[in-house]
């Protein structure tokens, strides 16, 4: 289904959560590449937040992001991977009423370019929460920057044709964004 695209560009309110064990909000580059990415392209950043790699740190932290009616899209870096304490898939999966089962797919064919094989020990995934889109990149700011650059950037953008995720996202109380919404 093909949806309306504007020719003006709207900001969406984007929440940024890092899950790890070892780096605090000042060593944080991964969360910050996806802060320059977003803010470059004009969106707001509505809130940052680092827990550790604990299902229920995770959870909780989400959870909240997703009841937030302001909070439109949660990207999140970290715990993808294969250690045992990589628990961002387990964490997230069970709170998405929809799973975008191509991101993962796309993000790993965008990274066989940059990385090779080792794409495939990439968990990444994504998927509609309450109107909230969650995106759950790897933990290096290399893969959060091809993430951004080869998926979200233009996902996160109404103008994008023929589809986006605009329309599928909650919109603000105050300013309802109906121009962007698909057509049925």
């Amino acid at each position: 289904m093909a949806h309306l695209a504007l020719s003006e560009f709207q900001a969406l309110r984007i929440a940024v959560l890092t899950i790890s064990d070892t780096r605090t909000l000042a060593t944080d580059a991964s969360g910050q590449t996806l802060i320059e990415g977003l803010q470059e392209a004009g969106h707001i950043l509505h809130e940052r937040a680092l827990v550790p790699d604990d299902i229920w740190h995770i959870r909780a932290r989400l959870c909240a992001w997703i009841a937030d009616p302001q909070v439109q899209v949660v990207l999140m870096t970290g715990g993808t991977g294969f250690t045992g304490r990589d628990n961002t898939p387990q964490a997230v999966g069970p709170l998405l009423d929809k799973h975008v089962d191509g991101f993962g797919e796309l993000f790993r064919q965008i990274s066989l370019e940059q990385i090779g094989t080792s794409t495939i020990q990439s968990r990444a995934l994504a998927g509609l929460s309450n109107g909230t889109l969650v995106c759950c990149l790897p933990g290096s700011p290399g893969a959060c920057q091809t993430g951004w650059e080869g998926i979200l950037r233009k996902q996160l953008d109404c103008r994008t044709t023929p589809c986006n995720f605009v329309p599928h996202l909650k919109t603000s109380p105050e300013k309802p964004a109906a121009s962007c919404r698909s057509r049925t």
